[in-house]
């Protein structure tokens, strides 16, 4: 492809994971952050400016930092995270009421929290 075609592409993809990323702010069944990190990305190829800007974001702005320079997610993210993620398993049994559902739902978000876990809570835990 054409550089100035994927230039838009990224261009693309980075406005509609930030709109994304938004309407996940507020609501609770929608996530935010990981629609933030693709924008994050995608701006990293096409767009310098708005990747600054999103590292500039006074709500989310820290915490992508975080996460693109050294991999971490502070401690309260990372509680209200796994929180929810738990509190989703207790949803599924309720909504579903289904063994193989709560099962596998139960599994990926165990795997998920693990993940979040192994994750530094700051810059000092990377050095």
């Amino acid at each position: 492809m054409k550089p100035n075609v994927l230039h838009w592409i990224y261009l693309s993809i980075g406005w509609l994971s930030t709109a994304l990323g938004i309407i996940g702010a507020f609501l609770p069944v929608m996530p935010t952050t990981p629609f933030l990190l693709v924008a994050l990305w995608a701006f990293g190829r096409s767009s310098p400016r708005l990747q600054q800007w999103l590292f500039d974001h006074p709500h989310f702005g820290k915490s992508l930092r975080d996460w693109h320079e050294h991999g971490a997610i502070r401690k309260n993210i990372k509680l209200l995270a796994i929180s929810a993620m738990f509190v989703s398993v207790a949803i599924v049994y309720w909504v579903t009421g289904s063994t193989i559902a709560i099962a596998v739902h139960a599994t990926i978000v165990t795997l998920v929290a693990m993940f979040i876990l192994s994750r530094p809570s700051t810059a000092a835990e990377v050095s």
